[in-house]
């Protein structure tokens, strides 16, 4: 982005309340008007009529006011993509803190935390060669981190499904080959996540099993299930060879190509790098709380994304979300007895720097975390949350589903808290971390691709689940666990 973040602000573009702002907040704290009493059913029979009320007070804020969306336009299309390391990262540490800033949280703070430093380059160029050097040209990308090609890297191919196989293959068929792995997602089943977990070890420690057995690169197949030209990028462990990803047509073409052809070469120019770490930092606001103080609840998505888009979905909608979800209790005129912090972490996609140092830095100032929760699924339709947490724990917040019943929200179950507040369950140990759960199946589409756009994202869909988050934040500061 050529303007910089403080001429923006200067000039009144950077964050500006839709006009009668005011005046909407003001006419939400009049007094509600006395609802009949009512029986509650059996299954809500534990919850206080007042925890209704609170939630569909939260509810309306977020859909009648909400200021996610217009939070997350200005994040995409003013800055964009937010690699770790990049200038843009950068801007976006700045739009954090003033969004948070304007939001008046009581306190706004950054934490310094070094990340790396991998830039894509300017080429990058995939061509299946047939014989007598016909080409078909294909959709590639370099995965993150991986070195570049020196030119031009032309070999022959292997395809494998596994790490068995390939172990299994003798040292001629693989050496100075590309290996490709070409294990599709389980379409079979219905968590699209499960498919993603299922596939996704060739992309992180493809290149690794390749250099080991002497070949010159490794080529993955796209971590989807969706048949198109976009290849997906993502994190790979370092290896002394390239690793890129096909899109799914272009694995489809090659695996077919090499059946009829098993000759075949491949021809590969990545120009990607790797330089010196980087200073960032974490986005931290807060706002204290009028019992418990030093009992803290956590919210947060990370600030950083691949450089292919705009990183709306991955993780644009987390972040705007974490911060609306304080913003909402705050305008529903609600004061948390515990302590709320809203966290943009830096580095989640290549090295999750940002949790280690938010949960080292808890840890050294032994602070007390009810919950951490974590928003990185997507902005779609929420459905729940999923918790690491002990069966108490996990039995005391099932019994709130209830309460989110009327919201479609109310899916809580045991499941995974998030990767940015992972790291505190060493040293810190919440008594839950707690993923935000969304509808999830077109979010592999566009994961990591150049598809993850703004265009992409619904405003209902975005404004609902941060209102979720703030539900379940709203109950945990009243209760705690």
């Amino acid at each position: 982005m050529r303007t910089s973040l403080s001429i923006l602000l200067a000039a009144g573009l950077l964050l500006a309340a839709p006009a009668g702002h005011a005046q909407v907040r003001k006419k939400a704290k009049a007094k509600p008007a006395a609802a009949r009493p009512a029986t509650p059913t059996p299954e809500v029979a534990s919850a206080p009529v007042s925890d209704s009320v609170a939630l569909r007070k939260i509810f309306n804020e977020a859909l009648l006011r909400g200021e996610s969306y217009d939070n997350l336009r200005y994040l995409t299309g003013n800055i964009g993509a937010r690699l770790s390391g990049s200038p843009q990262a950068q801007l976006a540490v700045e739009w954090g803190k003033a969004t948070m800033e304007k939001a008046k949280f009581d306190r706004v703070y950054l934490q310094e935390v070094m990340v790396p430093h991998w830039v894509r380059g300017s080429k990058e160029r995939g061509e299946i060669v047939g014989n007598k050097d016909k080409g078909v040209k294909v959709p590639v990308c370099a995965l993150g981190g991986s070195v570049g090609t020196g030119g031009k890297l032309k070999a022959g191919v292997v395809e494998v499904h596994s790490f068995d196989e390939l172990k299994n293959l003798p040292d001629a068929a693989v050496k100075g080959k590309f290996v490709f792995f070409n294990r599709p997602f389980d379409d079979a089943l219905i968590e699209p996540g499960a498919a993603y977990g299922g596939a996704v070890e060739q992309r992180a420690l493809g290149a690794v099993e390749a250099a080991k057995r002497g070949a010159v690169g490794a080529l993955v197949r796209s971590m989807t299930s969706a048949r198109d030209d976009n290849p997906h990028t993502g994190t790979m462990r370092p290896a002394a060879i390239p690793g890129a990803a096909l899109s799914t047509n272009a694995a489809d073409r090659l695996s077919l190509l090499l059946k009829a052809s098993p000759e075949l070469q491949f021809e590969l120019e990545l120009e990607c790098i790797t330089l010196p770490d980087e200073k960032s930092y974490n986005v931290v606001g807060e706002i204290r709380g009028s019992k418990y103080p030093n009992e803290i609840i956590t919210v947060g998505g990370h600030l950083d994304s691949w450089d292919l888009a705009q990183g709306a979905h991955d993780d644009g909608t987390g972040c705007v979300q974490s911060i609306e979800a304080l913003r909402l209790l705050r305008a529903a005129g609600f004061k948390p007895e515990r302590t709320l912090r809203a966290v943009l972490f830096m580095n989640e996609e290549n090295g999750n720097r940002g949790g280690t140092e938010y949960a080292r830095l808890a840890a050294e100032n032994k602070e007390t975390h009810v919950a951490a929760i974590e928003s990185d699924g997507g902005g779609f339709t929420p459905r729940g949350f999923g918790l690491e947490a002990d069966a108490a724990t996990l039995a005391k917040v099932v019994k709130w589903a209830p309460l989110f019943k009327p919201y479609n929200a109310d899916d809580i179950t045991a499941g995974h808290g998030g990767t940015d507040i992972g790291p505190l369950k060493e040293g810190v140990h919440p008594k839950a971390l707690i993923g935000y759960k969304c509808d999830s199946q077109r979010y592999f589409d566009i994961h990591h691709t150049a598809a993850d756009t703004f265009d992409k994202v619904n405003r209902r869909e975005l404004e609902l689940g941060g209102a979720s988050m703030a539900a379940l934040i709203y109950l945990l500061s009243k209760y705690g666990l």
